[in-house]
């Protein structure tokens, strides 16, 4: 048994142990890089697994974050490694965190979103997983450790008596030793991480840095440390510095292609003005995906009113929903200005200042009142500014709305629908509303008295709630429809009906069970990226189902053409529905479809790290099929993302002058 004094001296040798020099240093470089393997581990990235170049740059960049603390005293360096655990532990759980949600990662921009972070709520607590702790298990040590160091005795560890000449002289010593040995680490550092990454950015991620590509292909380049420190480079670059002007020869490319698009005469076709003054009603509804149109389970409709509806209307199948990070934002923005989401961030708080080609101020160029309706806060998503920058006369937001039957989020679909459409019997006609649903948001709360579908083999799960908040949204709109006939808007109005964005449910099992089918990769990119469109015209006329491929790029140019306003002034990305051109559908991820092949990207850069598919066999092609289709979609991901960032249709607009409107 050991004697008091034997303790004593085995707890001072260890506190000295790792109060001194590299042993705590090196203990935190273990943890640290556990938690970064364990990160990737949870992260479930298809087609990427860590090999020796993202060990060398994981350990690099975590002795570029941490060089400085050798230029510190003991104490002080255990500290600050201690400090370190936390900050990026906290970083790469709150990644974790977001991942599972919009699969994507933490950005600056996202970061300046922070304040609607509180009212994710219920969403962020079912995205927390039990073995989650295994991130926070060593804090129970470390941190009670480092107090018990900070705040002890300290106890002379000199042996016999220095003169105050020596005493310095030592005390020199260690202060060199300490910056040599930071220097160091600091030059190790930048070796272990630059060198693999420009390797690669050499090879086969030509392009990364300069493209429009996911966060997940830097992360796959850079690790996790060196993307948020890209991401913030990036930002500072674009923001905080003063963003470089683009060159004069790519403005006048980017002109030039919105000028070889604009010369087509919208006015030459039988639908264009047909519908000329009519109302138009958009509702944007929440996580409405397409996969769930016209499906039944245990014996019941899951739409069933939508259903119906689709028998008078204009339903396009292959309807893509191109949101990026904004989400919600995003499918706002794309449907309202007919450009592309940014790769980071949302438009609506980044570049809510800039000049775009909006459906609202177009139409209220043309005598048409144009409001907006949603039962939330108003500053989510920074829509206030949005909304008054895209000149809609008035926001109704949750202020306005009587919260009498809340549900989730806030005022339930039913009576959000219905209040709107009882403040649009005061407003002008022709008007444009545009109404964005709360009801279906993720975690998809339905109360047990509202519930109505049987789920059956889903009771109880995330994806039967799913259905089920859907059924209770499509009663929503039943109901809606007999209120518009109850009012006189039925036969002068046109109805519109789109999903924002996928569930954020991604596992294929689910899907599988559903669909009682296996489901390749195409079927669930596809699902995941499929939402519907429904456009019913005032007197009912050419419905039918419409396969084409479609985007949200395309409905300001469709609602125009439909009520006779020319294309011709206006710089879009996007075109209208109703001609027999071939359509090109980009997404944000690089991912396109057109009438013949689905370009799917991986992690891997340039057009050979994706994968073709042919849409009529449904199997993987000759890559070549897509390379047409791939190099227009950089293009015109670049082309949207140059238009918004350098604010190039002001630009145009002056150049233009009056012609231009």
């Amino acid at each position: 048994m050991l004697s008091s004094h034997s303790w004593i001296d085995i707890r001072r040798r260890a506190s000295k142990g790792l109060h001194y020099r590299y042993t705590g240093y090196l203990l935190f470089l273990v943890l640290m890089m556990y938690k970064l393997i364990l990160l990737d581990h949870h992260l479930h990235i298809s087609n990427m697994k860590l090999d020796q170049a993202d060990y060398i740059i994981a350990v690099g960049s975590l002795l570029l974050i941490s060089f400085w603390t050798f230029w510190l005293p003991p104490r002080g360096r255990l500290v600050s490694l201690t400090l370190l655990n936390l900050l990026w532990t906290g970083i790469l759980y709150a990644d974790l965190i977001y991942y599972r949600y919009f699969d994507d990662f933490i950005t600056v921009p996202v970061l300046l979103q922070a304040g609607q972070v509180g009212s994710l709520g219920d969403s962020i607590r079912s995205l927390i997983h039990g073995y989650d702790l295994f991130f926070f298990l060593d804090w129970l040590i470390i941190v009670p450790f480092t107090a018990v160091m900070v705040f002890r005795k300290r106890r002379s560890i000199t042996n016999g008596y220095l003169f105050p000449g020596e005493q310095r002289q030592q005390r020199h010593k260690r202060i060199n030793r300490r910056l040599v040995t930071g220097t160091f680490v600091l030059i190790l550092g930048l070796v272990m991480t630059f060198v693999p990454i420009k390797r690669a950015s050499d090879t086969w991620a030509v392009g990364l840095f300069e493209g429009n590509w996911w966060n997940i292909t830097l992360y796959n380049v850079t690790g996790l440390i060196g993307f948020h420190g890209y991401d913030i480079y990036r930002y500072g670059r674009d923001h905080l510095i003063g963003q470089p002007k683009l060159a004069e020869e790519e403005v006048n490319q980017v002109k030039a292609w919105f000028d070889a698009k604009r010369m087509k005469p919208s006015g030459s076709d039988a639908w264009f003005g047909k519908y000329k003054n009519s109302n138009v009603i958009t509702i944007q509804t929440e996580a409405f995906m397409n996969f769930v149109v016209g499906q039944s389970i245990e014996g019941q409709e899951i739409t069933p009113n939508f259903n119906r509806l689709m028998k008078e209307s204009m339903y396009f199948s292959n309807f893509y929903h191109q949101t990026g990070q904004g989400r919600t934002s995003d499918a706002d923005f794309v449907t309202h200005s007919s450009l592309l989401p940014l790769p980071t961030g949302s438009v609506f708080t980044r570049y809510a200042d800039r000049e775009y080609d909006t459906l609202p101020e177009i139409l209220k160029e043309q005598s048409y009142a144009a409001n907006v309706f949603h039962a939330y806060d108003s500053s989510f998503w920074n829509r206030t500014t949005m909304y008054r920058e895209m000149k809609y006369d008035r926001f109704y937001s949750k202020k306005d709305f009587d919260m009498t039957d809340v549900l989730g989020w806030s005022l339930s679909d039913k009576a959000f629908l219905e209040q709107s459409l009882n403040e649009m019997d005061s407003i002008k006609q022709p008007f444009y509303s545009f109404l964005i649903t709360l009801t279906s948001h993720h975690p998809y709360y339905v109360p047990k008295d509202a519930r109505k579908l049987d789920t059956g083999a889903f009771e109880g799960t995330m994806f039967g709630d799913y259905l089920q908040s859907i059924h209770y949204v499509d009663e929503a709109f039943g109901q809606f429809v007999d209120q518009m006939k109850e009012q006189g808007l039925w036969d002068n109005t046109m109805l519109i009906i789109y999903g924002d964005h996928d569930n954020s449910i991604k596992d294929k099992a689910d899907y599988e069970k559903f669909l009682g089918r296996e489901l390749n990769a195409l079927d669930m990119e596809q699902i995941m990226n499929q939402v519907p469109l429904l456009i019913r015209l005032p007197d009912g006329e050419n419905a039918g189902v419409y396969s084409d491929a479609a985007g949200m790029m395309n409905v300001t140019p469709s609602i125009l053409h439909l009520l006779g306003v020319s294309s011709e002034p206006y710089y879009w990305i996007g075109s209208h529905l109703f001609d027999e051109e071939p359509r090109l559908i980009p997404l944000r991820s690089g991912a396109f479809s057109d009438e013949k092949v689905f370009y799917l990207p991986s992690e891997t850069a340039g057009l050979e790290g994706g994968t073709c598919y042919d849409l009529v066999t449904r199997q993987p092609t000759d890559i070549q099929a897509c390379r047409d289709g791939y190099d227009e979609t950089q293009k015109q991901l670049k082309i949207s993302d140059q238009v918004i960032t350098y604010d190039l249709l002001k630009q145009f607009k002056t150049q233009g002058g009056a012609e231009t409107k």
